[in-house]
């Protein structure tokens, strides 16, 4: 029997940040007393924009809208749109309310769209037109029979929006008033779907206490002031746009910059400059191809002074060309889980190579590194299951109890399914997830430490690495590569010389397959499902 080891994997993250027991609502509202003609929100696409007193004044709006509407404290709103005003406005409104914010991927179908409307009962739903031949509407149209609670639907840009804040001019500052005067900062604000990397996505419930904090927490270590400008080409519909965008701006005083609906490297490169933003939101794909976009001459960033990058593990290779070649005094890894509120471990400021680390827990969480068998905590320098406990964890999964105990334990410890190694400096590192390591005979194969082997090859502009089957070790490596150059080739041969001579042993990738891109979600991360089934196929070892 495994004990204790003298050198457990926990780590605290202190208490230099205070945390806030306001709930979303109260810390706009505190904004917005302090800084009423700051820019809050700037639309690049229309050119639309507010101070924070004009944003205050189109959120309660949309808040009367919704109680015109019959929106109970604890109803659920659904915002199914790509990043727009509207939607910020609609999340801020609902928090106000108290009513959820159900969080609809812009890019589910049909079927998809009716699962997350039953699943979480949404009430209403604020839907928007047609946009890249994606017709919303007529979606809706399409699944509302099939969706006894949807008993409301909104249109962003159409008559419907219009006559939605019309009803609400009928509704006394006071209803509102007393609305939110009852709310708590433990009330539920937001069912925020988890990415569905690996399968469908779960409906995790966040609290406005765990997302606000978030957001201040990281924002604060970020040093935002009033003074920053917030470019955010990520989903708002996911908890990197949600918390760390919206959110850690409001909370602190900053403009968000909303660059297009949806996520284009030139279009988000040319927001910077022209709206001088002073930090750059993205995931590691988007600054791959912002970095392939970038022309010195025509986009002038230097205006940035920080890039955060979260929602998928950095390789080191990409920090550092986001450092020297978009010249960025500092970049800020955040790692964290949509359970957690999107982080828990960040590294402000990260601006060298080496480190492999996603940096240390934040204040006022802890985190732990067990053994997934026994649940033992591992010894520092060892891998097993990262596990966090804290004020970001969720409430839980929308109405599934059982499927919530098997991951947040009764000492309230988030199990996350990732594997890490927290080392004797207390910064962490991630691995892998659990189900996407690679056992080759027997032998534990990490992709994420081929990925990082991989990105120094010169040929190489991005890299996935998954298991495929194989009957004599029961898996292969096999490296998804897309080319610095689409002309090129590189064959597994020549990949394997340049991991033998980094010594990577049981790491050298047998298969190797060019891509120009991978599978992604909306959020701009790598369906490895989706990968791992189309390699299989392509090398005949599926049937």
């Amino acid at each position: 029997m495994r004990t204790l080891s003298a050198d457990p994997a926990y780590a605290f993250g202190g208490c230099d940040v205070a945390l806030t027991t306001e709930t979303v609502g109260q810390r706009l509202r505190r904004t917005v007393e302090a800084l009423p003609s700051r820019e809050a929100l700037v639309e690049c696409a229309t050119g639309r924009r507010w101070t924070y007193a004009e944003f205050d004044r189109a959120v309660t709006e949309v808040a009367r809208g919704l109680l015109a509407t019959g929106i109970a404290r604890g109803d659920r709103i659904g915002v199914w749109a790509p990043n727009c005003a509207e939607w910020t406005l609609t999340q801020h409104a609902a928090a106000r309310v108290g009513a959820v914010l159900v969080n609809v991927d812009p890019l589910h179908g049909v079927a998809e769209l009716r699962q997350v409307l039953n699943r979480t009962g949404v009430r209403l739903l604020v839907t928007h037109l047609p946009l890249d031949g994606r017709d919303h509407p007529a979606a809706v149209e399409r699944v509302r029979a099939d969706c006894p609670g949807l008993r409301d639907v909104v249109c962003v840009g159409a008559p419907s929006w219009q006559r939605f804040l019309a009803a609400g001019t009928g509704v006394a500052a006071r209803d509102l008033a007393d609305r939110e005067a009852a709310l708590s900062c433990h009330d539920p604000v937001a069912i925020q779907h988890t990415s569905g990397t690996t399968g469908f996505p779960k409906a995790a419930v966040l609290s406005h206490h765990s997302v606000l904090n978030s957001a201040h927490v990281v924002g604060t270590l970020l040093g935002y002031t009033d003074r920053d400008r917030i470019c955010l080409p990520v989903p708002l519909h996911h908890c990197l746009g949600m918390v760390l965008g919206s959110l850690a701006a409001t909370s602190h005083g900053a403009c968000l910059v909303l660059p297009g609906p949806r996520f284009d490297a030139d279009t988000t490169l040319r927001a910077v400059a022209r709206e001088r933003a002073t930090s750059l939101y993205g995931v590691p794909s988007m600054f791959v191809a912002e970095l392939d976009a970038l022309d010195t001459a025509a986009h002038d960033l230097s205006s940035l002074r920080t890039c955060v990058v979260g929602g998928a593990v950095c390789p080191d290779e990409v920090v550092d060309r986001v450092v020297t070649e978009m010249r960025v005094p500092q970049v800020s890894v955040c790692y964290g889980t949509t359970e957690t509120s999107l982080v828990s471990v960040g590294l402000p400021g990260r601006t060298r190579r080496g480190t492999g680390s996603v940096g240390k827990v934040l204040p006022h969480l802890e985190v732990k590194v067990v053994d997934p068998a026994t649940g033992v905590t591992a010894s520092r320098g060892e891998v097993g299951e990262l596990c966090v406990r804290g004020h970001s964890v969720m409430l839980g999964y929308w109405g599934e109890p059982e499927r919530t105990a098997e991951v947040v334990d009764e000492a309230g410890w988030l199990h996350t399914g990732d594997l890490a190694v927290l080392g004797g400096d207390g910064l962490l590192t991630v691995v892998g997830r659990m189900g996407d390591v690679i056992v080759r005979g027997g032998r534990r194969v990490y992709p994420r430490e081929v990925e990082e082997l991989l990105f120094g090859h010169p040929k190489i502009a991005d890299v996935k690495v998954v298991g495929v089957p194989d009957r004599k070790y029961g898996q292969e490596v096999l490296a998804c590569v897309v080319l610095r150059d689409d002309r090129g080739t590189l064959t597994a041969e020549e990949l394997g010389a340049f991991c033998e001579q980094r010594g990577a042993g049981e790491a050298v990738p047998r298969y190797v397959r060019i891509v120009d891109a991978f599978p992604m979600t909306s959020s701009g991360k790598v369906r490895t499902v989706d990968l791992r089934a189309w390699a299989s196929r392509e090398l005949g070892l599926l049937g």
